[in-house]
Order: structure tokens, then sequence, then C-alpha cells
């Protein structure tokens, strides 16, 4: 299938049928997450691969009842990293130079230009920084996801600060920020699931300057 073909096929499921994602296309999934762009390459989230029955099932309440986070197979929660601290943009410059076989004395400039991009940042701006890195991952998740014929519906609808202390993710640094229940489709349950997809004409979507 078309990347096209693949996006055409893709809606956000409503109702999943409890069925297993197999591994080779969670893997591929997860493959698509770890190659995601981001500033500086620093990718300043973790994201959390939850197959655990129970803890779907803790975070349901808090996902306002919705039925996806029970019955996918994988739920993805994109937890943004709540600063930027020296020591991880030390961790990062250090493995490039170990992935790049470079010594980490040629990274100093760069190093210095990271760290002189995020010093001027709130607290709360640097997690709103991280957060928008974060949804550029969960594009690439929601088609590679397409791509293999697996289910996905993103989703804010959530109490992020329950979430935050279900997971412990508050004491990793980490804030939950958008959420991506992996499954397959309940095709009679799920009322949208045969309609047709609704996206803005591109007369109105596009400007062409």
């Amino acid at each position: 299938m078309s990347l096209l073909n693949s996006l055409k096929w893709r809606y956000a499921t409503k109702k999943m049928n409890g069925a297993k994602v197999p591994q080779e296309k969670l893997d591929f999934i997860l493959d698509a997450i770890q190659l995601a762009p981001s500033s500086f390459g620093l990718q300043p989230y973790t994201v959390l691969v939850i197959e655990d029955q129970a803890t779907k099932e803790k975070l349901t309440p808090a996902s306002w009842n919705q039925p996806q986070i029970n019955a996918c197979s994988h739920l993805l929660v994109f937890a943004a990293w709540t600063g930027v601290s020296q020591a991880q943009i030390d961790t990062f410059i250090a493995d490039i130079a170990a992935k790049r076989s470079m010594p980490l004395e040629a990274l100093n400039d760069y190093k210095a230009y990271i760290t002189g991009s995020v010093a001027h940042f709130s607290d709360e701006l640097k997690t709103i920084w991280n957060a928008k890195q974060a949804y550029i991952a969960l594009g690439l998740a929601l088609a590679a996801a397409a791509e293999v014929e697996v289910d996905a519906t993103p989703m804010e609808g959530f109490v992020a600060a329950q979430y935050d202390e279900i997971l412990g993710l508050k004491e990793q640094g980490l804030t939950a920020t958008v959420v991506l229940p992996l499954g397959y489709r309940d095709a009679e349950s799920d009322w949208l699931a045969n309609l047709p997809k609704v996206r803005r004409d591109k007369d109105l979507l596009f400007k062409f300057i």
C-alpha cells in the first residue's frame, strides 16, 4: 500500500476489538518513532509502551473512560521531558561522539549552541518545546501504523496529572503529553469505521504564494 493509500485507510478508531498487534508490526512502528526528527536531534521525550492490562485499566478512568485505552493492544504514552538539563545535553553530545567516532572536543561548538538556545526558555517553555518534538514522533507513528494496517488513535482526552501519578512520570522528569492506542478496529460496533473520511478541501487548506 502506498503512503497515501495507507493514510486514506486509517481513521481515529473509536472501538477496538482487543486483538494483539504482532511484535514485528509493533517494532516497525517503534522504529519509525525512533527515527523521527526533532530539534537538534535531541528527542526530548520518552515513549512508554504499555501492554500490561492492569495498567491500562488504571489509566482508563484518567482517560475519561474512553474504550480504546482498555481495549487496545498496546498503549503508547508520549511523555515529554519537563526541562532540558545540561546533563541531558552532555549525554546527547556524548552519544553523537560515540556513534560517529568523533572526539568530544569536536562537538564543543554544537553543545554550546544547544545550551545557549534553550537557556532563555523558562521551565514551562522547555516542556512545551519538548512536547512539540514528541508530536513529530506521533505523526510518524501514525503513518507507520497505517503502513502496516494497525489502527491507531491519537488522544489528548486524558488527565495528564493522573497519568503522571499512575506511571510515576514526575519522578522521572517526564509528563504525559499525548497517547496513542494501537490495535484493531471493531468495525461492527465502531460507528466511524465505514464513514467517508472528511478533510478540508485543498483550496481551503493550502495557500500557494
